[in-house]
């Protein structure tokens, strides 16, 4: 059996960083016994996106990594190709605008007049001629996701320090390879965290056939697009699934993974690629009252001890 198990935490790329107070605001309140309360709750802003000369759209977002985002939803959104040039990002936090600038003339009219708003929270769209490259694109078959891997991964996010942990109220996306967590976005929509890892992979040339995505938020068709569109072929969520996102996945041969916790899940798709190299007996159920929240050790590495 594989050690996938013994090893110090994945050196995180990018991670959340709970300790920026841009990102949460200290509240009070009182609670159901009326005794006063002090949180912290996640801030979220309006970003506009210009894309040359052309504004896009405006999105609430935490405003971390605002270059990031925006080149992701307009890669995401087809406004932009992987192979364009971008020849400059213009950020401004006090105007709130951020400005791509591609080498390449766009063609963003066409696009702007088939955009169609889906089930996603806050901003969530998708353009109708998404569904043309969806078709054309053809995921890694050799590609594998050891259950070791899945244990590994899945605790480790659960447990990092995160905004969620402090303020609640966001969705989570993480990019990992085989049992390391590389990039881990967070923001108030699952469709702008995803955005983010889309811009970093394209501004960093990352490949995307040995990755595996994993998100909190729910494998709706939303999701599976646009990870089949990165070239991610394993999807994995803590979440459920919607039918059409279970339809897709299974179009675009895309493993997708859901109710991802302890030592439980379910595959409805692509479910060839998984290696069961590791006994689900030897892992704890996951804990009800501490899910998401920190552990000193990790149920796999309790389990090779």
């Amino acid at each position: 059996m594989p050690k996938a198990t013994n090893r110090p935490p994945s050196d995180f790329i990018i991670r959340p960083d709970p300790s920026d107070t841009r990102l949460s605001t200290a509240v009070t309140g009182v609670d159901h016994e009326g005794k006063a309360v002090d949180l912290r709750v996640v801030s979220e802003r309006p970003l506009t996106l210009f894309l040359n000369s052309q504004e896009i759209v405006t999105m609430m977002t935490i405003g971390d990594h605002p270059d990031l985002l925006a080149v992701g939803y307009l890669l995401n959104q087809g406004m932009l190709r992987p192979d364009d040039v971008i020849t400059g990002i213009d950020h401004d936090d006090d105007l709130e605008v951020v400005i791509v600038r591609t080498e390449r003339q766009t063609d963003y009219e066409e696009k702007m007049k088939k955009k169609v708003r889906t089930s996603g929270c806050a901003q969530g769209t998708v353009f109708g001629d998404m569904m043309d490259a969806f078709e054309d694109v053809d995921l890694a078959a050799d590609a594998r996701l050891k259950t070791s891997w899945l244990y590994a991964l899945t605790h480790e996010i659960n447990t990092v320090p995160s905004l969620y942990l402090t303020a609640g109220a966001i969705h989570g996306c993480v990019l990992c390879r085989q049992d390391r967590a590389l990039v881990y976005m967070e923001d108030v929509g699952r469709h702008n965290a995803v955005d983010k890892i889309a811009g970093w992979m394209m501004m960093n040339r990352e490949t995307a056939a040995d990755k595996i995505f994993y998100t909190t938020g729910r494998l709706t068709s939303e999701m599976v697009i646009k990870t089949v569109l990165m070239g991610i072929p394993i999807l994995v969520s803590r979440s459920g699934f919607t039918a059409w996102g279970v339809e897709l996945a299974r179009q675009a041969g895309l493993t997708l993974i859901g109710r991802a916790r302890g030592k439980r899940f379910v595959a409805l798709s692509g479910a060839e690629r998984i290696e069961f190299d590791l006994d689900p007996d030897k892992i704890p159920d996951e804990d009800r009252k501490h899910r998401r929240k920190g552990s000193e050790s990790s149920p796999v590495v309790e389990a090779a001890k």
